[in-house]
């Protein structure tokens, strides 16, 4: 075998491993799956991050430019701060830009509940305590923080070594019981709120229910005053259980609620209300896939899709009809995505908003039914356990890519929103056919296009072109280098140290995310 041959079967090589990393990213939160327990599922999971991190730091670090679930984005932060030592400087700063990056996107209680694991592995090199600082003084809200996540902003502030902004900020922290008020008014408020009923309505939802409950205020009432405070995910949980209280003022704007996230609110009602509520859950579920598709909707032709509502579509008790979920979401989607769309659900019903997980997978079979129609797209969205017969759908789609349309002149990708522990991927259908993870549906367009590197026709120079594309984009920086994946040392965001306008900076703190010890 040549040298040339040698390196483009390693490229290959790596260019599947960073795919098999990539699903498993997407589509595990290291919790129970129909098919795979947590403890399988998190050894599992552990091993493709320490395999990946081990062999392709640079591009397991570019993978928090993807589209990574929340609990992965955190493993990727902890792993690169754990291991920097073992990094260069140029590959530090690199890293830093993409952590920093990350942490501002990441839901507060997640970011905290990192610091906390940082603290725990004793973590404190100059790069996590510039990070950590850094990411503090961009919250809008410490006050509020301080509030609704007090022990990880006390465990945050612990770790890095300075002081909270502030003489109340601290004394709340660290010493509540020093001051008799507080001129910060939600610092006051929690004081107030435990001997003062009104107080507890300025407080946060999550901080007012226990006050709420220790001052014996009727549920309803508490739900109609506190109502103003709520988010929009708040509203959206609450809406049921304030609906059966009567509390009108705790109604969600199901218009403007995530596509995925409103489509598992959808699958929790039971069918009398969906039915009963048709018109209204159909036009917000078509709102927010309009949204989601974008400058996309209606370009992608012709588009036929076999969506899985099987009995293993219910998911676990952890991730409860997590799968059904995104397939009934997928489906809004490619409907606002397509010119001319055609949904074929395996138990062949065609009421999408009553659809339930129930019997077996009979994959092959709706997959023969869409290929029928002749679409430009087919699109699978199924766990992958075909059981009705086994086999069936990988032998369809083989002969069909093959023998029956080698030129793909219609192109096939399975997504599929569950991570099999036993083969470290997602379970695939044929070897023709890419299969890429999904957990959001809103993720679909960039997962399509990510999925075409599985085929093994592109190799490891058009993965990196790729994923350079994603980081630049990710960062909101030129395009850089495509092999290196480094962004330019003379980026002033990366280079810049924001000084502590609290305190003079310890000597140690004068340094960017990206540098370390």
């Amino acid at each position: 075998m040549t040298a040339e041959s040698t390196e483009t079967f390693a490229d290959l090589v790596a260019a599947e491993d960073v795919l098999l990393f990539v699903n498993a990213a997407i589509t595990s939160t290291g919790q129970r799956e129909f098919h795979s327990g947590e403890d399988e599922q998190g050894l599992s999971l552990g091993f493709l991050h320490e395999y990946l991190l081990g062999n392709y730091r640079d591009l397991y670090a570019a993978t928090l430019a993807l589209d990574v679930n929340d609990h992965n984005a955190a493993l990727i932060i902890r792993n690169l701060l754990v291991t920097a030592g073992e990094a260069d400087p140029e590959r530090r700063r690199a890293e830093g830009r993409l952590i920093a990056r990350r942490l501002a996107l990441l839901p507060p209680p997640r970011v905290y509940r990192l610091f906390r694991e940082l603290r725990r592995a004793r973590v404190n090199n100059r790069r996590t305590r510039a990070i950590m600082r850094d990411w503090l003084a961009a919250r809008p809200d410490l006050a509020f923080d301080a509030v609704k996540y007090r022990d990880g902003v006390k465990t945050a502030f612990r770790h890095i070594r300075l002081s909270p902004p502030g003489d109340e900020l601290g004394t709340f922290l660290f010493a509540p019981r020093r001051k008799a008020a507080y001129a910060t008014p939600i610092l006051e408020s929690r004081r107030q709120a435990h001997y003062r009923q009104e107080a507890i309505y300025d407080l946060p939802y999550t901080v007012a229910e226990g006050f709420a409950a220790k001052h014996g205020i009727p549920r309803a009432a508490f739900l109609e005053r506190i109502a103003p405070r709520l988010t929009r995910l708040e509203r959206l949980r609450l809406q049921e259980s304030a609906r059966t209280l009567k509390a009108d003022a705790v109604r969600a704007d199901l218009t403007a609620m995530p596509l995925t996230r409103l489509a598992s609110y959808v699958l929790g009602l039971p069918p009398d209300d969906r039915v009963r509520r048709r018109a209204e859950l159909t036009e917000a579920l078509r709102a927010a896939a309009r949204r989601t598709a974008g400058e996309q909707a209606g370009r992608w032709g012709r588009v036929a899709a076999v969506l899985d509502d099987s009995f293993s579509a219910y998911g676990s008790a952890q991730k409860r009809r997590r799968p059904l979920a995104v397939a009934l979401a997928c489906h809004f989607l490619l409907e606002a995505l397509a010119s001319r769309y055609t949904p074929l659900w395996l138990s062949g019903r065609s009421d999408a908003l009553l659809v339930r997980p129930y019997g077996a997978t009979p994959l092959g079979e709706r997959v023969l039914d869409a290929l029928e129609l002749g679409p430009e797209r087919l699109v699978i969205v199924s766990d992958g356990w075909d059981n009705a017969p086994p086999g069936l759908a990988g032998e369809v789609l083989r002969i069909w890519r093959t023998r029956l349309d080698p030129d793909a002149a219609c192109g096939v990708v399975h997504l599929n929103p569950v991570y099999d522990a036993a083969s470290f991927d997602v379970r695939r259908l044929a070897p023709g056919v890419p299969s890429a993870g999904i957990r959001d549906a809103e993720n679909l367009v960039a997962l399509v296009e990510l999925a075409r590197f599985a085929e093994g026709r592109t190799g490891l120079p058009e993965l990196r072109a790729h994923l350079a594309r994603r980081v630049a984009a990710f960062l909101d920086a030129e395009p850089p280098e495509a092999a290196g994946l480094v962004a330019d040392e003379g980026d002033p965001a990366a280079e810049a140290a924001g000084e502590d306008v609290r305190r003079p900076p310890r000597e140690d703190a004068r340094r960017t995310p990206g540098e370390d010890t």
